[in-house]
């Protein structure tokens, strides 16, 4: 079954980095589209970050120029590099990839940026 293991997230200041990794098993990694979504406390899920398996990128406006998604296919792994952090970052960041049968989602991992 598809797993996905994220891990890196916590308290920085703003202005501060952080970097998290996502760990997949269950799937063929290299073949796979991955992706970092964000949940704030009362909104809804949203994506951040997706790169394809070749290492094509697409960077939501909001995110654009300070955060960098990445990937290790060797290691199955994917990452998101979180320079120039806002509080308005702060979100519960979930990696994601998708199969024929619908969205996985890791368990998350809590970015909190303070003022």
């Amino acid at each position: 079954q598809v797993q996905l293991v994220e891990s890196g997230g916590g308290l920085v200041q703003a202005g501060g980095s952080l970097s998290l990794s996502c760990v997949a098993s269950g799937i063929t990694f290299s073949s796979h589209v991955m992706g970092w979504y964000r949940q704030a406390p009362g909104k809804q899920r949203e994506l951040v970050a997706t790169i394809t398996g070749d290492g094509s990128t697409n960077v939501e406006d909001s995110v654009k120029g300070r955060f960098t998604i990445s990937r290790d296919n060797a290691k199955n792994t994917v990452y998101l590099q979180m320079n120039g952090l806002k509080p308005e970052d702060t979100a519960v960041y979930y990696c994601s990839t998708w199969k024929w049968d619908g969205i996985y989602w890791g368990q998350g991992t809590q970015v909190t940026v303070s003022s």
